[in-house]
């Protein structure tokens, strides 16, 4: 090998190092500027989350932010994922039970409490915080991934007979879905008093769709 061909060779691998360097130093900025997005979002609401001031808490200029997200909508996604995020850890951590009736009573507790502990992420993905932000087929992947749980202990309740046969899972899993999350909607605009009033009505409504499910007699 010639010399000419060795330092080819080097320079070639210094090339390849600095585009991977300058590609992970990217990745880390669009982590930093989501984690600035983020904070506003849990310490000041939605509204809160604009380009502007994420750039000023960041310390750079809003150039920066559009050319890595694009706009504000681009920015959003990336806060919608880390939701999703947020909601699959709350549904792991959820406690295991071998009665299906049980398991979907601790579920739907974990989507509560993800509501009430991460409220303006909650507010974001599901309330329509961002009006001008309709989730893409990326995130809504990622909604259907946090909300796997969910959908194994409805099929297992299904392929068992415990649930009647004319609904189709996705079909049950928006009705369970779409009531839990009018009553959480309702306490987040202020309809249905405190935390704790809010709370019991929710859980009322959790234990009639559980038994509207799997009712007692089957």
């Amino acid at each position: 090998m010639s010399d000419q061909d060795i330092s080819s060779n080097a320079n070639s691998r210094v090339l390849k190092t600095y585009q991977e360097a300058r590609l992970q130093n990217i990745e880390n900025l669009r982590k930093l500027v989501v984690d600035a997005a983020a904070t506003l979002l849990q310490e000041e609401g939605p509204e809160a989350v604009t380009v502007r001031k994420v750039s000023q808490k960041m310390g750079c200029s809003t150039k920066i932010i559009y050319n890595l997200f694009v706009n504000k909508e681009g920015l959003a996604q990336q806060l919608y994922l880390d939701g999703c995020k947020l909601l699959a850890n709350e549904f792991e951590g959820t406690q295991q039970a071998a009665d299906p009736k049980q398991h979907l009573h601790n579920l739907g507790e974990a989507f509560w409490q993800f509501g009430h502990r991460y409220s303006s992420y909650y507010k974001l993905m599901f309330g329509g915080a961002f009006a001008d932000f309709k989730p893409d087929e990326e995130s809504l992947n990622g909604t259907v991934t946090a909300m796997r749980q969910l959908l194994t202990v409805i099929s297992n309740a299904q392929k068992q007979g415990l649930i009647p046969g004319q609904y189709d899972t996705e079909l049950v899993i928006r009705i369970f879905w779409a009531s839990l999350h009018g009553v959480i909607h309702l306490y987040m605009g202020g309809h249905l008093g405190d935390a704790q009033s809010a709370h019991a009505v929710y859980r009322q409504t959790l234990s009639l769709i559980v038994s509207s499910l799997l009712p007692d007699n089957r």
